[in-house]
This record gives structure tokens, sequence and C-alpha cells, in this order.
């Protein structure tokens, strides 16, 4: 039997949960959350909506009793608070690093063979810390930022063209957020190269706009995005379950790729049942590896707080 843990029955968690199921991707779905009955509450009405949705996918929840976990294939993490007003950086890494290894700890003690996929931010960091904490091999520790990002990137390139989003391919580089590194060298529209169909300066600002897009949403919202980042999470155990080995971009340590050593950046990877099979090297040009290299300062920057903020 298939089986999915998903850690943290927030908004992000449940979509994702909720992704699992209706698109019968895992046999079972376990939804923990540390709030007693709302993973129960969630995993209950998404099993309830399994008649009218027709799928056989079952959910169940649990109340940090991760025994319910064991034997998981994959286990989604995205447990963790977001920064609050007069939070410092340093503030919230140490919380959430803390959160991120006290689960990373209770899942692997039930299923030690199981594939993680890191959701919660700061997203390269918490990779970091998952990957440290669970001693897995670098391919079985990875974070959910590049589909998210290349997602949103394709949805204005679809916009801005009026065309199917079906038609775009994307990829992109680097950290979570606004060093983000998106390739307009290799994103095509049904083969042709972007390049050809909109302007420079039309794309210049339709790649800030996706270094901005978690920010974008946060300012409507008052709060951060759910319904794209849970999919994402879904879509990459997808390719894990099923072996689709798809090519995604995806957070993973770098053992010497792109000339970085002991990283953790986004990268495209091919994604099948061993998790990482593959780390894919692109040809970069010198702007490109430019901008790759400041996305890697600033990631690095934030792995060196992690690190001291654990040898307190």
């Amino acid at each position: 039997m298939t089986k999915v843990t998903v850690v943290g029955a927030g908004n992000v968690g449940a979509t994702c949960a909720d992704v699992l199921a209706y698109r019968e991707i895992a046999e079972q779905i376990v939804l923990v959350d540390i709030k007693e009955g709302v993973a129960e509450g969630k995993a209950l009405d998404i099993w309830q909506k399994a008649p009218i949705n027709q799928y056989d996918s079952r959910t169940v929840g649990s109340t940090n009793d991760y025994s319910k976990t064991a034997n998981s294939d994959v286990v989604v993490i995205t447990s963790g608070l977001p920064r609050k007003p007069g939070m410092t950086r340093d503030d919230l890494i140490e919380t959430n690093a803390g959160i991120v290894k006290s689960v990373t700890e209770n899942v692997i003690k039930h299923s030690p063979n199981a594939i993680i996929i890191v959701v919660s931010n700061p997203l390269d960091v918490m990779t970091y810390q998952a990957h440290i904490t669970s001693q897995l091999p670098r391919t079985k520790v990875i974070g959910m930022a590049g589909i998210l990002d290349t997602a949103r990137y394709r949805a204005f390139i679809a916009e801005e063209l009026n065309i199917s989003s079906k038609e775009i391919q994307a990829i992109l580089l680097g950290g979570h957020g606004d060093t983000m590194v998106p390739l307009p060298r290799y994103t095509t529209v049904a083969g042709i190269p972007v390049t050809e169909l909109i302007s420079k300066d039309k794309l210049d600002a339709i790649i800030e706009r996706t270094k901005f897009g978690g920010g974008e949403l946060v300012k409507l919202m008052g709060t951060s995005a759910w319904y794209a980042p849970g999919s994402a999470a879904a879509q990459m155990v997808e390719s894990i379950l099923k072996n689709q080995r798809r090519v995604f971009p995806v957070c993973i340590k770098l053992d010497g790729e792109y000339g970085i050593d002991d990283c953790y950046l986004g990268v495209p990877v091919i994604l099948g049942k061993n998790g990482v099979e593959k780390v894919i090297e692109l040809d970069l040009n010198a702007d490109e590896k430019a901008l790759l290299e400041v996305s890697r300062g600033h990631v690095k920057e934030v792995m060196n707080v992690l690190d001291k903020l654990s040898s307190k």
C-alpha cells in the first residue's frame, strides 16, 4: 500500500493532502498536526467528499501521534510559523528549525526509508535542517519551491500571451525568494523560445513579478499562498510514487554541480522512485552564473545563521 504523511494540517498541508486524495496519488494519506483535532477533522472532511468526487484514497488524521505515520513512502513537511511582527529573521529561522528538526526526528523514527519533501520556510535552510537531522542521502531530502516558482512564471507568461499555460515549459535555479534565477533562455511556448514572443521589457517585468510572487499574495490576502504550494508538493509526491521521472526544479544539496559545494539550491532534477535520480547541469552563460552566485551567497548566509544558532 502506498502511504504518504503530510505534517502540518494548515492551509498548505491540507491542500496537499486533498490533492493527493482527489488524484488518488497514494492509497493512504496521514495528516498530522500539533493542534488537537485539526488533522483528524480535515482528514475526515477530505474522506467524506470521496463519494462526491469519486476517489478511493483514504485520509486519516493524527494529533502528534507519529506511530500512525509508520512505513510512509513519502513525508511532506509543511510545519512552521509565519514571520510575525517584531520577529527577526534569526528568530524565524531558530523557531522553524526547531520545529522541522523535531518533526524530522519523529517521522524518521517510524519511516526510516521515507523520502522527505520540505515545504516549510525559509525553504532552503529548512531543507538543510531536515537533511542533517535525518542523515538520509541528499537525494532523499529535497525542498519544494521550484515547481511553485515556475508555475507562477508560467501563469504570468500565459496571461501575457493569452494562451494555455499547458503550452509553457520553464526552468529556474537558485534559492526560493527574490534571488531566484528564472531562465528565459530555457523558457519555451510549444517549443518556441519565449524571447521570440514577448519583448525583453515585458519578460523582465514578468520575472520580477515571479520573484516577489509570494509577497504579492501576502499583500492581497494577509497570509501566504496555499493552493499552488500544496498542489506543487503533491506533484512531487506523484512523480516519486509513480516513478514518472519528471524533470522538476527542486531544492537539493549541491555536491559540485554548477561548481557549488555544500549549499542547498533549486536546480533541475529527474524525480523518480528513489527521490532525485539525477541532477541536471545546464550550460549557463556568464550572466546566469553571476545571478546564481548571488543566490548561492544569500542561501549560504542563511545556512550560516542556522549553524551559529545550532552551536549555541
